[in-house]
């Protein structure tokens, strides 16, 4: 097997902002892995929170020498061997296992989500997020939103209620709230979640800062919504730290190195009786791909990124009602443009 990796700039339709920044484009790299002629795709995006950087991401697959596996079968074996050239550097892991399950899948002629015994009919909405920004701006995006059937609401400013009434001026869809650690006080962030109860909302994501296990767990405890960890939730190895702090997890594919460990994480959220979430950075179609691969086994999902960009290398994914449509096209289905 061969690997092979470029970067890409992603630009912003809208200036994305959140509790702690705002930024108009985001990198990602793109990484192929070719063997006996098929060519599966996978995509490293980079949390700032995490440290990773493109730079970070090519230096670590400048290291990966895939030659030695004679094929994309064993893709534990493959995880074992990257796990152990450098700990962290999960996006980067992330774009092999998403490259190796699009390969896989087109070498057995299937689509990735049969690897998982995943049925698409079972498919949840996926949100539109629309991040802090003038009310004026964030009114014009609800407006723009209709093939969307739930909203997911970036707060942690100095005007969050004008935010949400401005929104539920526009529509009466559900409202799924991100603080991104944004909120300070855990009293003052439970009156406010009382409120957003009011307005339609379904759940708080990781209101408090990701080390206050106190608050976080307070809040969950207080709450009338469920409280789920995004931040404070990366790998497999958090569940266990979590399952008394949080009432459910937002999985995302950059934090825990790829499809096969958001496959195990899954399992044991459920075993620990979490709901579940399944997220995604700024990315393209692919990595969103992979994502909905999995998303039918969760109770919620955020993949929206392919409709907040300007220049998606790939076609967006198929949107019905809301919900990603997964189809029988072998791999991850992506179609270049």
């Amino acid at each position: 097997m061969n690997l092979s990796f470029k970067d890409y700039q992603l630009t912003f339709e809208y200036p994305f902002g959140i509790s702690s920044y705002t930024r108009t484009t985001h990198d990602v790299v793109l990484v192929n892995i070719e063997y006996l002629g098929e060519i599966g795709t996978g995509e490293a995006s980079m949390a700032k929170y995490l440290g990773e950087t493109k730079d970070s991401v090519k230096r670590f697959l400048s290291k990966v020498k895939l030659a030695q596996f004679k094929a994309p079968l064993n893709i534990l074996s493959i995880h074992e061997y990257i796990d152990n050239i450098a700990p962290g550097n999960t996006a980067a892991k992330t774009a092999i296992d998403i490259a190796l399950h699009d390969l896989k899948g087109k070498i057995e002629q299937k689509p990735c989500y049969q690897f998982y015994n995943v049925n698409p009919a079972q498919m949840p909405v996926t949100s539109l997020t629309l991040g802090i920004d003038e009310l004026e701006v964030i009114r014009k995006k609800v407006k723009g939103a209709g093939a969307f059937k739930a909203i997911k609401v970036k707060l942690g400013s100095a005007y969050d209620k004008e935010i949400i009434k401005t929104i539920r001026e526009e529509t009466t869809a559900p409202l799924y709230i991100d603080a991104n650690q944004g909120w300070k006080d855990k009293k003052e962030a439970l009156d406010m979640i009382f409120w957003l109860k009011e307005q339609g909302t379904v759940f708080i994501e990781q209101p408090m800062d990701r080390e206050d296990y106190d608050s976080n767990g307070w809040l969950t405890a207080h709450s009338p919504l469920p409280i789920i960890a995004d931040e404070a939730m990366q790998r497999l190895s958090d569940l266990e730290k979590l399952k008394d702090l949080y009432t459910g997890i937002n999985i995302k594919l950059m934090k825990c190195t790829g499809m096969y460990e958001a496959h195990q994480i899954i399992s044991r959220a459920r075993e620990l009786g979490l709901k579940i979430m399944v997220g995604c950075m700024s990315e393209t179609s692919c990595a969103i791909m992979a994502a909905a691969s999995l998303a039918p086994l969760c109770d919620w999902a955020d993949l929206d990124s392919p409709w907040l960009i300007n220049n998606n290398p790939f076609k967006n994914p198929i949107l019905e009602d809301g919900k990603i449509k997964l189809t029988d096209s072998y791999g991850l289905g992506l179609e270049k443009l």
